[in-house]
């Protein structure tokens, strides 16, 4: 049953074709004429819209497998197509359009407009060669009838020739002798000028293809997207990915053009997110760069572009959330915090309230830096409004109460006020062995306010935990260059640091250690304090899989490579000694006085040696001693 009052219907513009078509169905269901006024009108909708005439479409022919098609190429393409790009997915989507547009008195024009709008979104791709060659022929194609007609076939060709040549690709070198070959059937004298004008920039983009193919070579680029499985094949993968966005931010073309920098480098972040889309560290990197260029453009005096970024980084973070990472805490903050410093207050607000909304979370540390937002953007009383909806919510758990007393402690210098929220809190959390000691830690502060000056005013207190957003990120960027060599290529990891709060953290154990997640200050607090202080409570950041006993290992540095040939040559050589040495005896006993026998005694006990290959002498005494030594 429709939901749309008449009022809505009324104010819907409808073409009068249309009214003509719908007119003519009513009579004859299975009038084919009008039902091809509705698809082309359709075609022309966005998905929402066309369903309906789609739904009745394959609902009057139900076994019409062209109409399905329709059907399943336009839901399909318009859910799919700007957010994968795959250059399989957009050939097919080109397919589409020669095949529904093809009968099209505009069919050029749309055509056309395809074209441009693939190389536009996928034209970055190294296997993209295919679309430009089809794009050049299409328009080589095209019927001009006139001078100027062909004027402008000769002009449009050659745009496309001249936006491929200059685009690193494989192939490249074909597209390029096309091109000259193209100028050349045109004007022989001019294509000279031509080609020399556009050589050097095609030298320098078949320089790039070549490192562009080295650096793709290995990557899965048709892996689906799972969460982190930190196999380590998972990790060479990441690694990889990483190195190639890496490269493209190493401007390889060498240009000034900070727009076109941006958009290879995005295109490497879009084409690594079809592959590792449940990482959460591509998402904010992807984001950072954008906002990075944003400002950099900013300063160049570029507003349009620089505006364009800015909202093209939300958007990064709308799709993360929106999808693949609609529970990732991390991204939640990260895009807080990225409308706060835009001083959008309202949708900061949206986006914290979006995530308490999820039932199936653990909402408190959501209210935590829900507390901290509203301290540094609207004051105290805000912060304690969000404590109040805090303590009604169930879910939450004790730290929200450590979190409030704090920041009445350290931000709004009231101590009674923060004493009276830990007490409130013991009435509810007082079996909780880490609120007590949250507890008397912050007593422990309270004791030594007695023995030093201010401790509100000490430059001990980090901006990190009482300071506006701008403090905080400079905090990070100090900590990341104090850390730098252990952090770098990790940058997210330390974005943990800013939303963790005593156990709790913003990401799921598996992502932290796809992350490269070290708790530094945890580790050094460990490292000094005795064994016995360190609560047993503590969380390890290792999953299930880690957790096996550890056992003794032997030194293996000392120890010599087993050899079993040489052994049995010891053992052999062993055997015949005795054999050597029993004849010995006996030649010694029974022949010792009768020169001549004595004479050939020698002479067997040499000859055995030698054939044994062992060193040997003849004693005085006539014995034959062998200088070999067994190990």
């Amino acid at each position: 049953m429709s939901t749309e009052t008449p009022s809505d219907q009324a104010a819907e513009y409808i073409p009068e074709k249309v009214k003509k078509a719908e007119k003519k169905l009513e009579e004859n269901p299975y009038d084919l004429d009008a039902w091809s006024i509705l698809i082309r009108e359709a075609q022309n909708q966005p998905i929402d819209k066309a369903r309906k005439t789609y739904e009745r479409l394959v609902a009057q022919f139900p076994s019409s497998g062209r109409f399905w098609k329709l059907y399943i190429e336009a839901e399909l393409f318009q859910r799919c197509l700007m957010k994968v790009l795959h250059i399989d997915l957009w050939k097919c989507y080109l397919s589409y359009v020669r095949e529904t547009k093809g009968k099209l008195p505009s069919y050029k024009e749309k055509m056309a407009q395809a074209y441009d709008f693939a190389l536009d979104k996928i034209g970055m791709e190294i296997m993209s060669y295919q679309i430009w060659v089809d794009y050049i022929n299409f328009l080589k194609g095209v019927e001009a009838v006139g001078s100027y007609a062909e004027n402008q076939r000769i002009t449009a060709v050659r745009r496309v020739y001249q936006r491929g040549c200059v685009n690193p690709m494989i192939n490249i070198e074909q597209l390029w002798r096309d091109y000259s070959k193209y100028e050349e059937g045109i004007n022989v004298h001019l294509a000279k000028k031509m080609i020399e004008d556009r050589s050097r920039d095609y030298m320098n983009a078949r320089r790039v293809a070549k490192e562009y193919e080295t650096v793709m070579k290995g990557l899965d680029r048709n892996a689906p997207s799972v969460p982190p499985q930190n196999s380590p094949q998972e990790a060479q993968q990441v690694e990889m990915w990483k190195k190639y966005i890496q490269w493209e931010k190493s401007n390889p073309l060498r240009t000034e053009d900070q727009t076109l920098i941006t958009k290879r480098v995005m295109f490497a972040y879009e084409q690594c997110l079809l592959v590792l889309g449940h990482h959460p560290d591509i998402w904010y990197e992807a984001a950072q760069y954008l906002e990075q260029s944003s400002k950099l453009l900013a300063e160049k005096g570029d507003m349009n572009n620089a505006k364009l970024f800015s909202d093209e980084a939300a958007n990064i973070y709308e799709r993360a959330i929106g999808t693949l990472l609609n529970k990732n805490m991390l991204l939640y903050f990260s895009f807080a915090d990225y409308e706060e410093s835009r001083m959008k207050h309202e949708k900061v607000h949206s986006i914290y309230n979006r995530l308490l909304a999820i039932e199936d979370i653990n909402p408190t540390l959501v209210y935590i830096q829900y507390m901290k937002f509203a301290r540094r953007a609207e004051g105290i009383k805000s912060g304690r409004t969000i404590f109040k909806k805090a303590r009604e919510d169930a879910r939450t758990r004790h730290h929200v109460y450590v979190t409030a007393a704090l920041m009445e402690y350290y931000c709004s210098k009231d101590t009674p006020v923060a004493f009276k929220i830990f007490e409130l809190g013991l009435k509810k959390y007082g079996d909780i062995p880490e609120y007590i000691l949250a507890y008397i830690d912050y007593l422990s502060h309270l004791n030594g306010k007695n023995a030093i000056p201010s401790i509100h005013t000490s430059d001990n207190i980090p901006d990190s935990n009482i300071g506006d957003l701008a403090s905080i990120l400079k905090v990070e960027r100090r900590r990341f260059m104090a850390f730098k060599d252990e952090y770098e290529g990790k940058e997210t990891a330390l974005l943990v640091d800013r939303y963790k709060f005593m156990d709790l953290y913003p990401c799921s154990p598996s992502e932290l250690k796809a992350l490269g997640y070290k708790d530094v200050s945890r580790a050094k607090y460990a490292s000094l304090m005795p064994e016995a202080v360190v609560t047993p409570s503590t969380p390890s950041l290792k999953d299930e899989a880690d957790r096996k006993p550890e056992y003794p290992k032997p030194d293996t540095s000392q120890m010599i490579p087993f050899q079993p040939r040489h052994l049995a040559r010891e053992s052999e050589i062993i055997a015949h000694l005795h054999l050597v040495q029993c004849f010995q005896s006996f030649f010694l006993t029974v022949l010792f006085f009768k020169t001549g026998w004595f004479i050939l005694y020698k002479v067997f006990i040499l000859v055995c040696l030698i054939v044994l290959n062992l060193p040997c002498v003849v004693a005085g005494d006539g014995r034959v001693e062998s200088h070999f030594v067994v190990t």
